[in-house]
C-alpha cells in the first residue's frame, strides 16, 4: 500500500503494470506538512506519513489529525518547548553568582547526584532553562522570583522546604497573612551572613519592620540580642508556630514551643520549669509574661512593674471572683506593712516565687 501511495511519478511510472500512483492522480495543494515541518528531518518525514495517511483515511479521521496539527506551531515561531539543559549553562552569563555557588547550601542539589532535573541547581528554582537560553536571555523565559506574587514564591520555595515542621504553620503565620514571605528576608545568592542566607543579620532584619522591638532591646535591663549573646530565632519562629499552651491559647507573637509545649524561656532558665509540689498558678496558666516583659524593661529583673509588692497586688488584693477558686487571691498577712521597705519586696522571704517543693507559701 505505501507503495502505491509513495511511487515517485513520471512516464515510466505511469507505464508501470499496476498503473499510475495515487498521488498522480490528486491535485492537491502544499501538503501541510511542509508548514508544520521541523528542523529535525525525523520530523518532516512524520510529519509527511500523517498528511499520507490523511488522504487515505475516513473524514471524521482527517478532522481529528487536521486539529492536532493545526495545534502544533508554524515553523519559524520562536516557542521551542521548555527542557532542562542544566547548571552549567547558567554561568556564560551569570558567572558573578555561578562563582559563588558552591558556598551555598543548594550546591548539594548538584554534587548529589540524586535529584531530578527539576529539583536540581538553578533549573530547581527557576524552572527548566532551554527557552531562556534560546531566547538569549530575558525573565518572561523562566520563573522570575521578581515578577511573582507572594503566594508564587511560597508555593515555589515549599517545593522543597516544606517537610520540616518547624514549617508547619507557615501559610497561616502572621508573616505571610501580611505577604512576608521567602525573598524579602532570605537572598539567595548575595546572602552577607553564613548562616539561612539571610538578606542581612538577623536583628537588623526584625529591626526593619519591629522598630518598637528594637527600642526596648534599648531599655537598662533587657535580653541581650544587640550584644549578640542571642537571636530573635531563639524564641521566636518566625515561619509561624502552633497555638501556645499558656496564656490562655492567646497567641503571643509566633513564639516557639520547646520540650514539652513550653515556653521557649525554659531553655536557659531550665531552674523555672517544675513540676512542683506546690505550684504558682499564673506560672503555669498565664506563662512569664504575666510577670515579666520579654525584650527590655525599666526595672531590674525585666519586671512589669518598678516594685516587687506592686506587681504581687495585681493578683493578691482579695479581689472577688479571682484566683484559683474563684474567691480571690488572698492579700498579705496583717503584719505585712507595706509601708515599710522590707516588706515591700516579697522575694526577700517568698525566695521561691516560681514554684516550690518545701513550702506552699515559696519560703523555701
Amino acid at each position: 500500500m505505501y507503495s502505491i501511495l509513495c511511487r515517485p511519478t513520471g512516464s515510466k511510472n505511469r507505464n508501470h503494470p499496476a498503473g499510475p500512483g495515487i498521488l498522480d492522480t490528486l491535485h492537491a495543494p502544499t501538503p501541510l506538512w511542509k508548514k508544520y515541518c521541523w528542523r529535525n528531518r525525523s520530523h518532516m518525514v512524520f510529519f509527511r506519513k500523517i498528511y499520507i495517511a490523511w488522504l487515505t483515511l475516513s473524514s471524521w479521521r482527517a478532522v481529528f489529525l487536521f486539529a492536532i496539527l493545526a495545534a502544533l506551531p508554524l515553523a519559524g515561531e520562536t516557542n521551542p518547548p521548555q527542557r532542562f539543559i542544566g547548571s552549567d549553562a547558567c554561568k556564560t552569563c551569570h558567572a558573578d553568582v555561578w562563582s559563588k555557588f558552591y558556598k551555598n547550601p543548594h550546591f548539594k542539589s548538584l554534587v548529589s547526584g540524586k535529584e531530578k532535573p527539576e529539583n536540581t541547581g538553578c533549573e530547581g528554582c527557576h524552572g527548566p532553562g532551554g527557552a531562556h537560553v534560546a531566547a538569549g536571555g530575558g525573565k518572561p523565559t523562566l520563573v522570575a522570583f521578581s515578577q511573582l506574587q507572594p503566594t508564587q514564591i511560597l508555593d515555589r520555595c515549599l517545593r522543597c522546604h516544606a517537610e520540616t515542621l518547624s514549617r508547619a504553620n507557615i501559610r497561616r503565620s502572621m508573616h505571610t497573612q501580611n505577604d512576608i514571605v521567602c525573598t524579602n528576608c532570605h537572598s539567595i545568592h548575595k546572602s552577607p551572613v553564613p548562616k539561612f542566607l539571610l538578606a542581612s543579620k538577623q536583628s537588623e532584619l526584625c529591626y526593619g519592620c519591629h522598630a518598637d522591638v528594637r527600642s526596648q532591646f534599648s531599655m537598662p535591663f533587657k535580653h541581650r540580642v544587640n550584644e549578640g549573646v542571642m537571636v530573635c530565632a531563639d524564641c521566636h519562629n518566625p515561619h509561624g508556630a502552633f497555638p501556645p499552651t499558656w496564656g490562655y491559647a492567646e497567641r503571643p507573637r509566633m513564639v516557639e514551643q520547646v520540650l514539652a509545649n513550653e515556653q521557649p524561656c525554659m531553655k536557659c532558665h531550665p531552674e523555672k520549669r517544675g513540676p512542683f509540689v506546690f505550684e504558682h498558678p499564673p506560672v503555669r496558666v498565664e506563662g512569664c509574661g504575666a510577670c515579666h516583659y520579654p525584650h527590655g524593661s525599666t526595672n531590674s529583673r525585666l519586671l512589669r512593674r518598678p516594685v516587687v509588692f506592686t506587681m504581687c497586688l495585681e493578683c493578691h488584693n482579695g479581689a472577688p471572683g479571682f484566683g484559683r477558686t474563684g474567691t480571690g487571691d488572698p492579700v498579705p498577712a496583717e503584719f505585712h506593712n507595706l509601708h515599710s521597705p522590707r516588706f515591700q519586696n516579697c522575694t526577700n522571704c517568698h525566695v521561691k516565687i516560681h514554684g516550690s517543693n518545701a513550702d506552699q507559701f515559696f519560703l523555701r
